[in-house]
């Protein structure tokens, strides 16, 4: 059985929705973050980086939750999540699964950070902010997820950041967002993966 180290609050719930649509079950390990909000220690004993989330699948650890993610999907033989191979869509698919790590969360953490401190978002980080959260509108077009009305592998590596965004009322100018976010909340793996292990960002 796979073993996922989760922290609380992180990137590791969107392996548990994973693991939840493909019907697979895990052992999980918690960890609670410290009160500055950070990974304890203990995670550092896991992976050199103190990094979460992390699987062990008979002693092959492999961290970063796009890696994870596309590791899963092969594993047991799933091609519900993507596209299918001979499309456009596949590689659109491939390209915005990776944007959100690659870009759109550098961006997006430079407004979550002062807004969870309850300071301003900087006029520069909200502009660009702006900027990714049309980007993505567009991606969705009639929605309301990425690629119709099923969570694809991409819609659950976005899930995080949004989920942070929503928390902290960045979504206030972008509706088409707010809905997404409403969509993603539906998705049965969403729900078994937040039950099991609590919301994706801290509560208010």
């Amino acid at each position: 059985m796979i073993t996922l180290r989760a922290l609380q609050y992180s990137r590791a719930t969107r392996i548990l929705w994973l693991l939840a649509d493909l019907g697979q079950p895990c052992k999980r390990v918690d960890y609670d973050r410290t009160e500055a909000f950070r990974a304890p220690k203990e995670l550092s004993k896991v992976h050199p980086l103190g990094k979460s989330p992390v699987i062990d699948d008979d002693g092959e650890l492999i961290a970063e939750s796009a890696t994870i993610m596309r590791y899963l999907a092969a594993k047991f033989d799933d091609d519900t999540h993507t596209p299918p191979r001979d499309t456009a869509d596949f590689w659109r698919h491939e390209a915005l699964f990776d944007y959100v790590e690659a870009s759109f969360a550098e961006v997006g953490l430079r407004a979550i950070m002062p807004a969870f401190r309850g300071k301003p978002v900087p006029d520069d980080a909200k502009a660009a902010l702006d900027t990714h959260l049309t980007y993505i509108a567009r991606a969705i077009g009639d929605g309301p997820l990425l690629f119709g009305d099923k969570a694809m592998l991409a819609d659950i590596q976005l899930s995080y950041i949004i989920a942070l965004l929503a928390r902290l009322g960045l979504l206030t100018d972008h509706p088409g967002i707010a809905a997404y976010w409403d969509a993603l909340q539906e998705q049965s793996g969403y729900i078994a993966a937040t039950r099991s292990a609590g919301p994706m960002a801290l509560p208010a």
